[in-house]
């Protein structure tokens, strides 16, 4: 099976550097509609069958340029939504943002028990997102449209051939798009993944590393 990993476009809380992950959420930036906009042309090479997003508006918007240019139908999937930030949610204080990055953190180091301040342990985040992968699992090729901290945590812990230490994978910027290849029946542990590819810039800007 072959990953195509999207991050969402531009929203305004982005901009104002907020922990914003309820549901629905707010749309996309005129910036975060034209890196949308960008995605069919920076994927135009990829064979895509199935195209999954959250049930959050942004990942819908973001993924409406690539599903018309397909013609194919999003398939939302609850697990896909962001990390949820518990008592966290809309703070954008250092001290708020430490603790979020710390449970995250936490979690790709191997402690899945760490519970996010008034929300989810990683066990739960693993696990939600797991079963939309398996799910997905019939088809070749599959793109998702996720989010930040989601993507950068599922692609981490389950990534062979990743090093967190390198301040290259700690990039991926709003429609950045992380690739990677893996049999879900038998690879749903940690290093299961191979990344093929992480692209932290924007689509339309991507550079490969």
């Amino acid at each position: 099976m072959r990953l195509i990993l999207i991050r969402h476009g531009q929203t305004p809380n982005n901009v104002r550097s907020l922990l914003d992950t309820a549901i629905p959420g707010p749309g996309l930036t005129p910036a975060g509609l034209k890196q949308a906009a960008a995605v069919p042309a920076a994927l135009s090479d990829q064979a895509i069958d199935a195209l999954y997003i959250s049930n959050l508006t942004r990942t819908a918007l973001t993924a409406a340029p690539l599903a018309a240019d397909r013609a194919l139908e999003p398939i939302l999937r609850e697990g896909l939504r962001e990390i949820s930030a518990g008592s966290l949610e809309m703070k954008g204080d250092r001290d708020s943002i430490a603790a979020y990055l710390f449970a995250v953190k936490s979690w790709i180091g191997g402690d899945l028990s760490v519970r996010m301040p008034g929300a989810e342990t990683g066990y739960e985040v693993l696990e939600r997102f797991d079963q939309v992968i398996a799910e997905a699992s019939t088809a070749e090729n599959v793109a998702m449209v996720s989010h930040g901290a989601m993507i950068r945590f599922w692609a981490a812990y389950r990534g062979s051939n990743i090093d967190w230490s390198d301040t290259r994978y700690h990039d991926l910027s709003n429609t950045g798009i992380v690739t990677l290849t893996g049999d879900p029946t038998g690879s749903m542990a940690p290093g299961g993944w191979h990344i093929e590819s992480w692209q932290g810039a924007p689509a339309g800007e991507m550079q490969d590393h």
